[in-house]
């Protein structure tokens, strides 16, 4: 029930997202629309792909409008929150000022970032759809989910803020900031692997003890003293991440308090003390 209703809420959120998209005149190009749905079935055999959508209840058709509905809440983020994101060059120049030795590497190191999902229920949440797996079997599901959304196309980053369960960095779209090669080599070998295996711009699963990370490679870096044109455009993409993160969460908020919406389900959960309340009879005819 827990899930279901973590599940209602982020659609809630979503078709409050698809009535501005209406009221802004916003539409999804059926070419970008294509290419979501062949980057969806990009590692997949036709068959292998058949054989997803039938375990998850969902026909061809089903998939592509659930892609069309996540790429149209997407542009209105970006329509939204785009322009009002806007990073000037003294405060680039000023955070580079106040964080010179940040960008003086000792060794050669990792830029990562991470999705985290657990087995158990997570005793702080910080993703901004309050998902949060229960079981291994949950756990094993969501992962698979997430990763099959990155192939789609979707942004690691935003995943990161809706369903990763590190309170830690699911707000900062899982960013874990620059790892030095020294401690990538100290890790867990499935960890320590999959990071000195990958290329940038690619993600791998990393599974121990029931809990999954999905660990993406941004960039690597070699050691040395950067100066500011060499940092300039990663200082301008952090800061404006950093906004948008903050813009983004008060937009959602807004929206959902300026929207008219009763979530019966959750009504019928606290009316039963927090018991499972009994299915509502079908309509009869």
């Amino acid at each position: 029930m827990a899930a279901k209703l973590s599940l209602l809420n982020e659609l809630i959120v979503q078709d409050i997202l698809l009535a501005k998209a209406a009221a802004l005149k916003l539409d999804v190009a059926q070419a970008d629309l294509d290419t979501a749905y062949a980057n969806a079935k990009k590692n997949l055999t036709d068959e292998a792909f058949q054989q997803e959508l039938t375990r998850r209840s969902l026909t061809a058709a089903d998939m592509r409008e659930e892609l069309r509905r996540e790429l149209l809440t997407q542009k209105v983020i970006a329509q939204e929150i785009g322009p009002k994101i806007a990073v000037t060059e003294k405060e680039v120049a000023d955070f580079f000022s106040a964080n010179r030795a940040q960008f003086n590497l000792p060794e050669d190191a990792y830029h990562l970032a991470q999705i985290v999902v657990t087995p158990v229920r997570e005793a702080q949440l910080a993703n901004a759809s309050g998902d949060d797996a229960s079981t291994p079997q949950a756990a094993a599901t969501k992962v698979q989910q997430i990763m099959e959304r990155l192939k789609g196309g979707a942004s690691f980053a935003e995943l990161a803020r809706n369903f990763s369960e590190d309170p830690e960095s699911a707000p900062r779209g899982g960013d874990l900031g620059l790892i030095p090669l020294s401690a990538v080599k100290q890790a867990a070998p499935t960890l320590r692997d999959a990071v000195l295996q990958m290329t940038p711009g690619n993600a791998r699963i990393v599974s121990q003890d029931g809990a999954h990370s999905i660990v993406f490679l941004v960039a690597k870096e070699v050691a040395g003293q950067r100066e500011l044109p060499d940092v300039k455009q990663r200082i301008i993409d952090m800061l404006k991440a950093r906004r948008e993160q903050l813009l983004r969460a008060a937009y959602l908020a807004t929206a959902r308090t300026d929207a008219d919406v009763v979530n019966y389900q959750a009504r019928r959960v606290v009316e039963s003390q927090g018991k499972v309340p009994a299915p509502e009879p079908a309509p009869t005819k």
